[in-house]
This record gives structure tokens, sequence and C-alpha cells, in this order.
């Protein structure tokens, strides 16, 4: 930085902020995966000091990497949305959403997992179920959500263990789930069935189905659910009444994200 631009800007000014929001912000809709040389060119930054602010990034939660590509995680949402103006899964997501709730008559969201909870995305509420309000952003345990367990279940080997090895299994209501064993048992049977059921395991009366939904190449990259009241439904009654609508609606979602251009389908 010269002297001119100090006096531009102003004393206060920390360049080092600024470089983290521009490799943030290098990442958009038609940029939803970079390499470390892309980013470089975009901030006009040394692949040095990409680098270093690229895995400072990952330390915090924020960028996740695969070792060669990088990409935002649900974490940005804490600033402000950032993460949703990358991607376009909420808007494709959500008037299948409108579509499903409006069939079915309860209350529909989609999820992404980030870190050992689920964010969610999009969202149709019917009628409140729950004791707390949910909203774009409102974060649950994965371990007790049925989008949770869908997410879970999509991880590769290692991703998964990783998480059981990290994960804190609370005991939120007296069906929760709180040994690993137990948990990845339950994950094995939601991968190989297709989708999740979680009876009142994130809040008593509450009772919820879920289904991944699948980038072009397969992997699971969120998932949907629709959620009601134990009261007026049994387990037998929303597999035979909501599953199969709930299944409709997620293929229906992954044959727009399929068809929009590849790097809009890309969201983390």
């Amino acid at each position: 930085m010269d002297e001119g631009e100090v006096t531009e800007r102003g004393a206060h000014h920390v360049q080092s902020l600024e470089r983290g929001l521009a490799v943030i912000k290098a990442f958009n809709a038609d940029a939803a995966e970079l390499t470390l040389s892309d980013v470089a060119r975009s901030t006009g930054l040394t692949r040095a000091a990409a680098r270093r602010f690229l895995l400072t990034l990952v330390d915090l939660g924020y960028v996740r990497t695969d070792g060669k590509y990088f990409s935002l995680t649900a974490r940005v949402l804490e600033l402000g949305y950032s993460y949703l103006s990358s991607l376009s899964l909420p808007e494709v997501a959500q008037p299948h959403l409108e579509r499903l709730s409006a069939e079915v008559h309860e209350s529909s969201s989609v999820s992404v997992l980030e870190g050992m909870d689920i964010v969610y995305v999009a969202r149709v509420a019917v009628s409140r179920i729950m004791t707390v309000s949910i909203n774009v952003g409102t974060r649950f345990p994965a371990h007790a959500t049925s989008m949770g367990h869908v997410l879970l279940a999509g991880l590769e080997d290692a991703e998964l263990r990783d998480y059981l090895d990290g994960a804190k299994l609370d005991k939120l209501t007296a069906r929760t789930m709180t040994r690993p064993e137990e948990l990845l048992a339950e994950l094995v049977k939601v991968y190989e069935q297709g989708y999740a059921m979680v009876d009142q395991e994130l809040e008593e009366g509450l009772r919820s189905i879920a289904a991944p939904i699948r980038d072009r190449r397969g992997k699971v990259v969120a998932a949907v659910n629709l959620s009601t009241h134990a009261s007026r439904t049994t387990p037998e009654s929303v597999e035979q009444e909501l599953l199969p609508s709930l299944l409709s609606a997620a293929r229906a979602i992954e044959t727009d994200l399929a068809s929009a251009p590849p790097t809009k389908a890309r969201h983390g």
C-alpha cells in the first residue's frame, strides 16, 4: 500500500481485512469452486498470500477444500448471507417446497450440512409445531434431525468418521440417539433406504422425514424434509402418505439443479 492509498482510505484502513473479504467475494454463482491460482488471479494477490488467506478461512470454517478446489461453506451465512448469494439451491428449491407443502399441508425445508449442524437455506412453514421459530439460517444439531441423518449418510467414510469422532451427541429428548454406534447403524439404514425419519429426537411431538438432494455427480449436497406433529400422524402414515410426495419433490429439485449451468448448480 502506498502513501496515497493510506491518505485516501485513512490510517484506520486494515488491508489484510480487505484482502480477506476479497478472497470470500471471489466465490460467486459463476465461480463456486476455485483453485488457489483462480483466487490469486481474481483478487490480484500473490499465490502465497492467497494460500494464507484461504487456509485461514478453512481454519475458521468459512471455506472448505479437497486439496485442489476451494469453496464457501454455509458458515458464511453469519457474514450476511454471502453464501446464499453464491448458489442457486435456495432459489431452485423454494417453488418446489411451496408446491410440496400445498400438496400435503405440512411444513417443508431444505438444509445443508455445516460442521456438526444443519443450516436451513429454504423453508415453507404451514404451521408452527416447534417451540422455536425456524427461519433461513437456523441451525440444529445434525444427529437429532432427519435432514441431518440424510446429510451424514451421504458423507464419505472418512468425513463420517471425523464427524463421529468430533460430534457431541447431546440428548435433546428421551428418544435422541447419543451413542455413536447407534447413530452409525441408523445412518447405514438411511443410506440404504434413501430417506430418514426422526421421531421426536429433536423435540417432543415433532416427527419429520427427509430425502437427499444430489448434484449432477450424485453427491448429496442438501436435504429436503417434511415435518409434522406426532399427535396427528404415525411413523407408518408419514411413510405412506408423505414420503412419495417428498421423494418426488427431491427429484424435481435435482432435475432443476442439473439443468442449470454447471457453475450455477454447484453449491458447496
